[in-house]
């Protein structure tokens, strides 16, 4: 972190890269504990099918080493006796509270800062990490999809809290790398949860080690984040006076712990660039979440890896969605700086390549049969092209409006994020065997959704603030005015 000078001699470390590698760190495990089940559950729950050549009844699967004629030899027996529509359920039920407690998140962090917020919410999910084995062996599924509900409803205000943070924190010229920095933790994240889980699970032969050290971790994170993260940098004791003057200058927004923010509700919703990127969200959520519940059983079902490899390659794409968000982090901030771009230009122009590249990729993946080695590539590619979505989608709620961020987020995401709840559940009914030709429909379901959703975004889109925005600062400049008007009063001599 770099360090400045204070006219008064003393070093200090600039706040906002603080907040955003706390954020990063927020997010990356974040998405551990949401998607760590979607490998640990390959480890815990047999498929349905037992066949491993093409046939009329099943469709075609791929052999592996340990098939012989039409029959497979398992290595172990799985602990839990869950059909394809069980796991669906269990993998969708985080979504169901996820959806629920966003726009109350982004609500409250609106109001009162996204600093608690945020840090409640990854304390609730950390504990039910924790304790998912005890609940999943001792109570069965239905008890799981209740524990993975309340984990959703504790991260629902993970996005809202987080984009106010970096609204009051974040000038606009440095939006795209420390946003992209931010907002790549959920590529880490799934990284994490599909490497390091097949790792763990490998080398301690248990499913269980995911849960509880992923666990443990979100809440040694938590220790340092109620210590470090100041809801505006008016607020925050050891920021430089130097930083604190520029960013003041630099950032327009109204002071959340001030209270004094009035939510202009039809504004927003009769907003075509709210609409636009509510749409959008909607599209690339569905691809997502569809990739991240989904692929992991695809490796192992239809492809065939172990589980090492299945966390290793499973974790691939989101390696290069992680490089390639960093790097379009700091090609959008050049172009704004060039100053031949408009904001919306830009926006507009990565959350296209974020959408096309996926479709085309999923969609060649589905294609390649049995090669391994064309259907990872095919996966890495057109998943690492969706890096392009968080300089671009994810601070496009901070674009329209930074006095409304954590709302404005809050609303994209509840809206968006009911792909995650519909698409695992609609996937399991897709592949009731597992079978290649049933995945291909499954993968350009997804790609029809991600390219039809980025059509009406370059319709509808913006990168402008909105004047519902602009009338806050202006209600809360009045407000101040009065106050100080009223305090002389007061003051002067009768």
């Amino acid at each position: 972190m770099a360090l400045k000078k204070n006219p008064d001699g003393r070093d200090f470390i600039q706040q906002r890269y603080v907040l955003s590698t706390m954020g990063f760190m927020a997010l990356a495990i974040g998405y551990v504990q949401r998607f760590c089940l979607s490998l640990a559950i390959t480890e815990m729950a047999e498929q349905s099918h037992h066949t491993v050549h093409q046939n009329a009844k099943f469709g075609t699967v791929c052999p592996d080493s340990r098939s012989f004629g039409n029959t497979t030899h398992f290595k172990k027996e799985m602990e839990f006796d869950w059909d394809e529509k069980t796991q669906g359920l269990v993998l969708s039920s985080f979504f169901w509270g996820y959806v629920v407690t966003q726009m109350p998140g982004g609500m409250l962090a609106d109001k009162y800062g996204g600093k608690a917020t945020l840090g409640l919410g990854m304390l609730f999910s950390s504990i039910g990490t924790i304790i998912t084995p005890v609940v999943a062996r001792s109570y069965g599924p239905d008890a799981l999809i209740i524990l993975r509900l309340i984990i959703g409803l504790a991260q629902g205000p993970l996005y809202p809290a987080m984009s106010r943070l970096l609204a009051s924190w974040v000038p606009v010229e440095e939006r795209g790398r420390l946003g992209s920095l931010v907002f790549a933790g959920a590529q880490v994240g799934n990284v994490a949860s599909m490497q390091l889980g097949g790792f763990l699970m490998r080398y301690t032969n248990s499913w269980t080690s995911v849960f509880y050290a992923f666990g443990v971790f979100g809440i040694f994170w938590l220790m340092f984040w109620f210590v470090l993260i100041y809801n505006h940098p008016n607020r925050h004791p050891f920021i430089s006076q130097r930083e604190k003057q520029y960013l003041n200058r630099a950032i327009d927004t109204v002071d959340p712990d001030d209270g004094k923010l009035s939510i202009p509700w039809k504004s927003i919703a009769t907003s075509a660039p709210v609409w636009g990127l509510i749409i959008v969200q909607i599209g690339h959520d569905w691809g997502l979440f569809t990739i991240i519940t989904d692929l992991p059983k695809y490796m192992k079902s239809v492809l065939k890896f172990s589980v090492v490899e299945n966390g290793l390659l499973s974790g691939l794409p989101y390696i290069v969605m992680w490089l390639v968000a960093m790097g379009s982090g700091f090609i959008v901030d050049s172009m704004l700086s060039s100053q031949y771009f408009t904001v919306t230009c830009i926006r507009k122009t990565f959350v296209t390549i974020a959408s096309v590249g996926p479709a085309l990729g999923i969609v060649a993946a589905s294609y390649s049969g049995c090669d391994k080695v064309l259907a990872v590539a095919s996966f890495t590619i057109g998943m690492g092209l969706m890096g392009t979505f968080v300089p671009s989608l994810k601070v496009n709620a901070l674009d329209l409006s930074p006095n409304y961020a954590g709302t404005l987020m809050a609303i994209v995401g509840t809206i968006g994020c009911l792909s995650g709840v519909i698409a695992p559940y609609i996937v399991g009914i897709m592949v009731p065997n597992s079978s290649m030709e049933e995945w291909r429909d499954v993968f350009w379901l997804s790609a029809a959704i991600l390219i039809a959703t980025n059509l009406l975004f370059l319709q509808y889109g913006s990168g402008n603030v909105q004047p519902w925005n602009e009338k806050a600062n202006r209600q809360y400049k009045n407000s101040d005015i009065n106050n100080e008007n009223n305090t002389d009063s007061i003051l002067k001599p009768l």
